[in-house]
């Protein structure tokens, strides 16, 4: 950084002129870029969109900004507000999975760069999968990684609250997502997005589902991340699943990413590598959740035992407990 600079960075602060503050600031990180130091001048880059953001929200120095702890008006009961602290380090993803979540974190922290360069970040996000393979979690992960509040969307209770006027209710919600910068998570997305012309289908559900391929169209200014989550992604309308920047398919992990998962949770409960030997057979076509959920039962288990470490035997009983319960709910399913 040159003299200059430096005085123009000064003389800036002291006029409180917070605009040519930035823009000087923009052409250091242009500086560092061209000699090489492309990490420094993306933090750069990074830090003036944080600050341009906290200057436009009027957000005080050394604050975050605060979720709506009650979301507004007619949209109380239907949206839960979170901040929450997830990464996606503390996930076990397909490398696949990893890869694109990675590149919408960057695209969304580097939104300011992509702009300059007439692009906009990606800001729609369908996760499709089984039941327990991570997708809730991932939208809490994204919200952690980007320090941006979480805003839960349950549609299903939107149909049975105001069946009848559920289009405006999504109108007060698109609207909502154009004025707050956060993460935005419509569970259970098919309960919307159902394909237009099903026997089954009414005029209502036809109805709201051209709302949303109406309101999904609209630009998004403040850049918020719009998650739609499902369990059941062969009945999307192929003209809603088209609207989406990134599809992300979830499924079950394969007995190395099981392995892992569950380690991981068993933390210093974990059992050495020879124990094992004959667990992989039990993780097979179990979920994300019901992974956790064996191990967190070995886990409470052990301390209240009050033993130093886990067993095979521990562990090889748990997740028999969770095999048969997914056998069981699968032949209830079928009854």
């Amino acid at each position: 950084m040159s003299t200059k600079q430096i005085v123009a960075l000064l003389q800036s602060r002291l006029d409180g002129d917070d605009e040519q503050f930035l823009s000087i600031a923009l052409q250091i990180a242009a500086q560092q870029a061209r000699q090489g130091n492309k990490d420094d001048a993306d933090a750069l880059k990074r830090l003036v969109q944080t600050t341009r953001e906290r200057l436009a929200s009027g957000t005080p120095k050394g604050q975050a900004a605060i979720p709506l702890a009650r979301p507004r008006g007619e949209l109380q009961g239907l949206v839960e507000s979170a901040y929450p602290k997830t990464k996606l380090d503390s996930m076990v993803l397909a490398d696949d999975v990893r890869a694109r979540l990675d590149r919408v974190v960057r695209q969304q922290r580097d939104r300011a760069v992509l702009r300059e360069h007439g692009q906009v970040p990606a800001t729609h996000l369908l996760l499709v999968g089984p039941p327990g393979t991570g997708k809730t979690m991932t939208a809490s992960a994204l919200a952690g990684e980007l320090h941006l509040p979480l805003f839960t969307v349950r549609l299903e209770a939107l149909f049975s609250r105001f069946f009848g006027e559920t289009a405006g209710k999504l109108r007060l919600l698109f609207d909502q997502i154009a004025q707050t910068r956060a993460v935005y998570l419509l569970d259970e997305f098919d309960a919307i997005g159902a394909r237009r012309g099903d026997p089954n289908d009414i005029g209502e559900v036809r109805r709201v589902l051209n709302s949303v391929l109406a309101f999904m169209e609209e630009p998004n200014s403040t850049d918020s991340l719009v998650i739609a989550a499902t369990n059941h992604s062969e009945i999307l309308d192929k003209a809603l699943a088209r609207r989406f920047d990134e599809v992300v398919e979830y499924s079950t992990p394969d007995a190395a990413g099981a392995r892992a998962l569950v380690e991981r949770r068993l933390g210093r409960f974990k059992l050495g590598a020879r124990g094992w030997g004959t667990l992989n057979p039990l993780v097979e076509g179990l979920s994300q959740g019901e992974l956790v959920r064996a191990a967190d039962a070995v886990v409470k288990d052990a301390i209240l035992a009050g033993k130093d470490k886990a067993t095979a035997d521990d562990l090889r009983a748990a997740l028999r407990d969770r095999q048969a319960f997914r056998d069981k709910f699968r032949s209830d399913r079928g009854n």
